[in-house]
């Protein structure tokens, strides 16, 4: 893991409001080497969601530099930044999103589709091999209504990795499953580093999560906590 994935530079995040200038980032520089899980960590409002969101070039920063694989992405336009979301990023978020009139199996190759993959006899076993490893090989037919909560979170991260990103963000993936699944769906990702070569940044204001990460970057404040 030598190769830096992500690296930002005085990352400066400034919103406008009638109270006057807030400052949701104040300066952050941080490396995520490719192939780690890395948790960033802290409070609500800290300033993590923000963070996530400028170096996955869904936001952009007030301050500051993203480099993505090298490439800084103020360089990129508009266009190129989506190309890059569709072919060399995954999400999960708090709210898993699955499409109900379809099962386990069509949510995931849908990711496919709309990442203008052609589906194939290859992308039917890519799909396999995605919910297999996310321990749901037995339920590809099942419907969102018939899985657990922490199984329908684990569909989403199968659907996030099928088009084999270079990295997965996950905001908040565990906060509404009860502690025991939520370890379960932390283990998942880290084996996914280990299987896959996938960068995973997930946020978590979780203590209890922590163990299981290669690297923690702790925000508070809007401030790096070293």
């Amino acid at each position: 893991m030598s190769e830096n994935i992500i690296e930002t530079k005085g990352i400066k995040r400034a919103y406008d409001t009638p109270a006057g200038r807030f400052w949701a980032l104040k300066g952050i520089d941080a490396t995520v080497p490719a192939g780690c899980f890395c948790i960033l960590k802290g409070r609500s409002g800290s300033g993590k969601t923000t963070y996530m969101n400028i170096i996955s070039s869904l936001d952009d920063p007030t301050e500051g530099d993203v480099l993505f694989e090298g490439t800084n992405l103020k360089d990129l336009s508009q266009k190129e930044r989506e190309n890059l979301r569709r072919r060399k990023m995954g999400f999960v978020f708090q709210s898993v999103s699955l499409i109900p009139s379809l099962n386990a199996f069509q949510n995931v190759e849908f990711s496919l589709r709309m990442a203008g993959i052609k589906i194939n006899r290859e992308t039917d076993k890519r799909v396999e091999e995605c919910l297999k490893i996310v321990g749901l090989g037995n339920r590809i037919t099942h419907m969102s209504y018939e899985m657990s909560g922490g199984e329908q979170q684990r569909v989403a991260i199968a659907r996030a990795l099928a088009h084999r990103p270079s990295i997965i963000f996950a905001d908040e993936p565990t906060a509404e499953l009860d502690s025991a699944m939520a370890a379960r769906v932390t283990e998942v990702f880290k084996d996914m580093t280990r299987k896959e070569g996938v960068t995973v940044l997930m946020t978590t204001h979780d203590t209890g999560l922590m163990g299981a990460a290669d690297m923690i970057i702790e925000l508070d404040n809007g401030n790096r906590v070293y």
